[in-house]
């Protein structure tokens, strides 16, 4: 990436689209955060820029967006994503280029079985191998109010953060990889087949149905880290809704995710303060 000014924001590529998201609530939880910049491209566009020598300009890359799955059709196709982005793809690892994944960038790709790994979890819309074995399609659940607790204090991606607050959010119970991740945050919620409805289901017409869809229980794990060759990587779970993304922890954990990838101290590291 390019020298980084220290006086200047983190310019910061933000990719979306390919799942609908409250756009004014994105939009105004971007221009809040302190010392980021960001530049918002909607995919396939933002393909573009998974290139090394096109992302120079941008300190960090953030991705909400899912890629790869068409819904015109029941059940959704699957794209597989080009060659060419997936060699760059590794070539932006390997060179150290800082990642922030949101919500149902989980999703994007599912072809794709390493984006995957270097996530840390997947969610499916249908049935898929996963590392080898067989799994169900992930479940869903919109507006849960829960209460978020923050694992590791001492992370720069959690400081400043209470030890519990609460979110109004959408749910997954999903693959998520926890032996391979380091946690940041766990949710309290029964995560169990009773308490979600069928991805599969959904895109196929049935809305809000678990029927025969014998789903294991899942991990409660909401936020992680991972290093993946030369880079930082951060997933959070939480970013489906306005009340979510207008929430002023959920800014605080993005802000300090995407200064965390990019090698910056994050603004709670300041000895001024925020004044919020």
């Amino acid at each position: 990436m390019g020298i980084i000014n220290h006086h200047a924001p983190l310019n910061v590529l933000v990719s979306t689209k390919g799942h609908p998201y409250p756009r004014d609530a994105l939009s105004a939880l971007l221009d809040s955060m302190t010392g980021v910049a960001c530049t918002v491209v909607e995919q396939p566009a933002s393909q573009v820029f998974i290139n090394v020598e096109r992302a120079k300009p941008y300190d960090a890359l953030v991705f909400y967006d899912m890629p790869g799955i068409d819904f015109s059709t029941q059940p959704p196709g699957l794209v597989a994503p080009p060659p060419a982005l997936i060699n760059d793809f590794n070539a932006l690892l390997e060179a150290g280029v800082g990642m922030v994944f949101l919500h149902h960038a989980l999703a994007a790709w599912p072809l794709w079985e390493e984006l995957g790994n270097v996530i840390g979890g997947r969610f499916f819309y249908t049935p898929q191998i996963c590392n080898g074995r067989q799994v169900l399609d992930s479940g869903y659940r919109h507006d849960v109010d829960y209460t978020v607790s923050v694992v590791d204090a001492e992370h720069p991606v959690t400081r400043g953060l209470p030890s519990r607050f609460t979110l109004q959010d959408e749910l997954y119970l999903c693959e998520i990889f926890e032996a391979d991740v380091h946690p940041l945050l766990r949710c309290h919620h029964r995560f169990e087949a009773t308490e979600f409805y069928s991805a599969k289901h959904a895109v196929t017409g049935k809305m809000y149905c678990n029927d025969n869809w014998p789903h294991p229980a899942g991990s409660a794990l909401l936020g992680w880290t991972r290093q993946v060759a030369n880079a930082r990587i951060v997933y959070l779970q939480p970013g489906d809704t306005a009340d979510t993304l207008g929430n002023p922890h959920y800014r605080m954990l993005l802000e300090n995710a995407i200064h965390w990838v990019a090698g910056q101290p994050s603004p709670q590291d300041s000895p001024v303060g925020r004044s919020d």
